[in-house]
């Protein structure tokens, strides 16, 4: 198989999802790549004439319940598991501090 994805393209993409690939594992993830562009391709020319769009693989339906709103009187119980509490609500610690904002 010729390669058809380049390891810049790879660096790329590990650089997109926030990946750190070595230069040693440069090569295997570049040919790894590329194997699974080739299946895409091998699936594409796959005859699909006259086959029916699939939505689902099973005859299950979803089963959901009604979306009712309901007080299950478990407050109490929840605060007792919560790590801080004050008032009757959950702390939890401060994620952006703007009080020592200079704008």
């Amino acid at each position: 198989m010729t390669e058809k994805i380049s390891e810049d393209q790879v660096k790329h993409v590990a650089e997109l999802a926030k990946l750190k690939i070595n230069a040693d594992q440069l090569p295997y993830f570049t040919t790894q790549l590329d194997q699974i562009i080739g299946l895409f391709e091998t699936l594409s020319k796959v005859d699909t004439d006259g086959v029916e769009p699939t939505s689902s693989v099973t005859d299950q339906i979803n089963v959901m319940r009604e979306d009712i709103a309901d007080n299950w009187n478990q407050r109490q119980a929840l605060l007792d598991n919560a790590p801080d509490t004050q008032d009757g609500y959950i702390r939890v610690p401060v994620i952006i501090d703007e009080s020592e904002d200079n704008n």
